[in-house]
């Protein structure tokens, strides 16, 4: 074996290393414990000496096995691409209903990740999938609206696609789940009406 084909077999070992990791954190964190860094390499089998070089502080862990685990999920069952034929508000109201089905159909899931993050001491960057999905629904609007009018859409639309909004919803205003869909689509048309508008002015 080169040289190069070791260093490639030692990146992907550190690869499959951290994936098991993250993994098995994952799995003991939906059993509703919070495993110590010590605790999930005793479960891999990794020793503990090796799993503390991918993670000092079990915050970090617990962080990271939440976003892997999303990610996985939105990547098994992401937003359809936008239809080409239809006009930006069903776009806007198609891909708002189906990020709010994805998070509630795992809400579980982003709960924790969104706990975990806030107690976070790290910069933990989250939430820029819908960015660009909410980009790719709108293109059509770019010639509209002005540079900085098309970015301030996207970024009022970002406040109804996520658990955020979910937890909004349901939490604070105490809405069922259908309500609180309903009310998710009913404000990102609401936000992008008032876009629209504001750039007929």
């Amino acid at each position: 074996m080169s040289s190069q084909e070791k260093s490639h077999e030692r990146i992907n070992q550190k690869r499959r290393t951290r994936a098991e990791l993250l993994r098995a954190t994952w799995a003991m964190m939906e059993k509703g414990l919070q495993p110590s860094v010590a605790e999930v390499a005793d479960h891999t089998g990794i020793s503990r000496a090796t799993a503390y070089r991918y993670f000092s502080k079990p915050e970090d862990l617990w962080r990271e096995a939440a976003l892997d685990a999303i990610a996985i999920r939105i990547g098994e069952a992401g937003p359809d691409a936008p239809d080409q034929a239809a006009t930006p508000e069903q776009r806007i109201e198609t891909l708002a209903g189906q990020v709010f089905d994805m998070v509630a159909g795992n809400e579980a899931m982003f709960r924790t990740f969104l706990a975990s993050s806030l107690t976070a001491t790290g910069a933990a960057k989250r939430g820029g999938r819908r960015i660009g999905w909410l980009t790719a629904a709108l293109e059509p609007l770019r010639s509209q609206l002005t540079p900085a009018e098309f970015q301030r859409l996207i970024q009022g639309l970002s406040l109804t696609l996520g658990i955020e909004a979910l937890i909004v919803f349901r939490d604070i205003c105490e809405l069922t789940t259908e309500e609180a869909r309903s009310a998710t689509i009913w404000s990102a048309l609401a936000i992008l009406r008032g876009a629209l508008a504001d750039g007929k002015s």
